[in-house]
């Protein structure tokens, strides 16, 4: 795994690590296919997240590695959902909708409880991270946008727009060059699947004419 860690190439002066790129290089491919409501979507962000982790762990961002082995199992969970409910759309593809109110609130509030309660732990063991609260912040963020894709909810997008704003500064300041470029590709890529997402959740929404084909 030595090689994974070591420096690939200089970009604007920046070092860029072989484990950085690849990882978030499959990273984006994840998204890109997210976008598409590809279910290989989730072993992309599997091995993303494998591989990302061992980038993370070495460079003792415990938040962010720990993120990782978060956004392993949460790909398991989002590839067995969709699975499950990949005849849920009338065309055959994943069914997408708006969360309701409540599940916003829920949403809302295991993000702002779960950020205090990992913020909090990183503070008290300053080993665990060298940012605690953006590092926390990115670790919940990451697991509430995740669950709300794998539940089909057009918000998921939203939510990664939140972490885009706190990751690409948090990267970059930590050595993680490529991740904050990549993050930026991100922010334009959750754009446009929030397009995509919002339209087909209001197609999906509106009822069919008597005497119309379902």
């Amino acid at each position: 795994m030595n090689w994974l860690n070591s420096e690939a190439f200089t970009l604007f002066g920046q070092h860029i690590k072989w484990s950085d790129m690849i990882g978030n290089v499959i990273g984006l491919l994840a998204l890109a296919l997210g976008w598409r409501r590809s279910i290989w979507t989730w072993p992309a962000q599997f091995v993303s997240g494998l591989i990302l982790f061992a980038a993370f762990a070495t460079a003792h961002l415990s938040g962010s590695a720990g993120k990782q082995v978060v956004v392993m199992l949460v790909a398991t969970y989002g590839f067995w959902q969709w699975n499950r409910g990949r005849q849920q759309a009338q065309d055959g593809s994943i069914a997408v909708r708006f969360a309701t109110w409540r599940e916003r609130g829920m949403l809302a509030g295991v993000a702002a409880l779960g950020t205090l309660a990992v913020g909090g732990l990183f503070t008290a063991f300053p080993t665990l991270s060298w940012d605690p609260w953006p590092d926390a912040y990115i670790f919940v963020g990451t697991i509430v946008a995740m669950y709300a894709q794998a539940r089909g909810m057009v918000e998921f997008w939203f939510a990664w727009l939140l972490v885009d704003l706190v990751g690409v500064p948090l990267n970059f300041a930590n050595g993680f060059a490529f991740s904050g470029f990549v993050y930026v590709i991100y922010g334009a890529l959750v754009l446009w699947g929030l397009r995509d997402w919002w339209l087909r959740s209001r197609a999906a929404a509106q009822p069919a004419l008597e005497g119309a084909p379902a």
